[in-house]
């Protein structure tokens, strides 16, 4: 009887508050999580996880060395994916990041990736970081953890400066915009680990490169790269 009458205040207050689906807003059924069933199956994987010369590697070539390099899904603007991103960086929905990177640490399991030891997210400055409440790469790197069974160093990197969104901005503008802004905090905590690095979604790859750079500047690091998605 208990049981039966949570269920039906569980139901009640469903119809009352029903969780959205980050991608599309309709209604979760029970059982659903973040992502409704036919939006999990609409969205356009990448699978560059299995594919050692993918297009999200290419950005880095002839820029920073990087072991491999890879995003969930494939990005374009009005779709799903878009929405997706959106819901997590502006809506609070903290709950995409870690639920698309839970989703993705299992894939990688069964890659390259499962050699890496640690996972570091792509810092927000502390200003900005204050003003959203919360870092969505962050929560991303939460999933993946949970996901891949490797432990996430939150700290390990520092943006220094509180630069401009790249939103806007052209190629060469997002690479001047993140240059030099970032900083290990800690070398010993880091030397010689194979990092996953972590960011929510890769254009140009400019915030990346920028945070390799510092972090290889540590002896024995090696750099391998995820994001939810690629644009």
């Amino acid at each position: 009887m208990r049981n039966s009458f949570f269920r039906m205040a569980d139901d009640l207050l469903w119809m009352m508050y029903p969780t959205l689906c980050a991608a599309c807003s309709r209604p979760l059924f029970t059982g659903e999580e973040c992502i409704c069933t036919p939006c999990r199956y609409r969205m356009p994987l990448t699978g560059f996880h299995l594919i050692s010369d993918n297009p999200v590697i290419k950005h880095f070539w002839g820029k920073v060395p990087v072991k491999h390099a890879t995003a969930y899904y494939s990005f374009s603007k009005g779709e799903r994916v878009q929405r997706l991103i959106h819901q997590l960086k502006y809506k609070g929905r903290k709950d995409v990041g870690e639920f698309t990177g839970k989703l993705m640490g299992i894939d990688l399991r069964n890659s390259e990736f499962n050699s890496i030891e640690l996972i570091v997210p792509v810092p927000l400055h502390k200003s900005r970081q204050k003003k959203r409440g919360y870092n969505q790469s962050d929560c991303f790197a939460e999933g993946l953890s949970k996901g891949l069974g490797k432990n996430v160093d939150f700290f390990a990197l520092e943006r220094t400066e509180a630069t401009s969104t790249q939103t806007k901005k052209h190629r060469f503008e997002r690479f001047k915009n993140v240059e030099h802004i970032f900083r290990v905090t800690e070398n010993k905590s880091i030397e010689n680990k194979k990092i996953l690095l972590v960011d929510d979604v890769i254009t140009t790859g400019s915030t990346l490169i920028s945070c390799a750079e510092a972090l290889l500047k540590v002896h024995g690091v090696e750099i391998y790269i995820a994001a939810i998605a690629c644009a």
